[in-house]
């Protein structure tokens, strides 16, 4: 696939290392020439010189080769106009953008662009090392009645199968992350100790939810 990034900062800089690494082409947009240097010299793709929302710079870097667009510089207005011009201009259908503002992020994921806010899944992150409790968003549907989450588990579910965890809780359970790999678990598969459960669930219910896995099996009794 030919992948289109606009920005060039370190997140830019690596995401196209990255895919170009997967075997992807990429180019990489950005409007000062010396951000290219983060590329490294192995980088193969385009560096492309111009504003990323500018049409003729995205036919420069091959927008209408591309299967994918990324708005990673460090403006939120910058980011959000040139993936609206990738998916409206150019029909690119995967398109995201990096939102430093969590109130705008919220509103153009509604708008059924996909964003990344960079402030909120920071602070979100350190929230989890530092109060390792309840759930944590990982994804949301455009309109917000669906998320998938992390959900903190009660050691009183260790040892309990999946099966049963869905049943009392009402999710359903995603992937686990277990020692570090992510594992596609079946009904019979047992929780262990350090397990991270992410679940599918519908975004009204998360308060039972946390409640019920914080509980344990039946409420608490085993």
């Amino acid at each position: 696939m030919h992948i289109v990034i606009m920005g060039c900062g370190r997140v830019g800089a690596a995401l196209a290392q990255n895919l170009e690494q997967q075997g992807h082409t990429v180019a990489v947009i950005d409007q000062d020439p010396t951000a290219f240097r983060r590329l490294g010299s192995s980088f193969g793709g385009r560096r492309v010189s111009g504003v990323g929302f500018d049409q003729d710079t995205l036919r420069e870097a091959g927008i209408e080769d591309a299967g994918a667009f990324a708005a990673v510089s460090s403006g939120d207005n910058s980011n959000i106009i040139a993936a609206r011009v990738a998916r409206e201009m150019f029909g690119i259908e995967n398109v995201a953008a990096r939102i430093y503002d969590p109130r705008r992020a919220e509103v153009y994921q509604r708008l059924g662009i996909p964003t990344v806010a960079t402030v909120r899944w920071t602070a979100d992150q350190m929230m989890r090392r530092l109060l390792p409790s309840g759930a944590e968003p990982l994804w949301r549907d455009p309109s917000g009645g669906v998320q998938l989450a992390e959900v903190h588990t009660s050691e009183s579910w260790i040892g309990h199968k999946i099966s049963r965890l869905q049943e009392e809780t009402g999710v359903r359970v995603a992937f686990l992350t277990r020692l570090g790999e992510a594992m596609l678990p079946t009904s019979q598969t047992v929780l262990q100790e350090g397990d991270l459960v992410h679940v599918m669930m519908r975004t009204d219910d998360i308060g039972k939810v946390e409640a019920a896995f914080a509980e344990g099996p039946d409420g608490g009794v085993i």
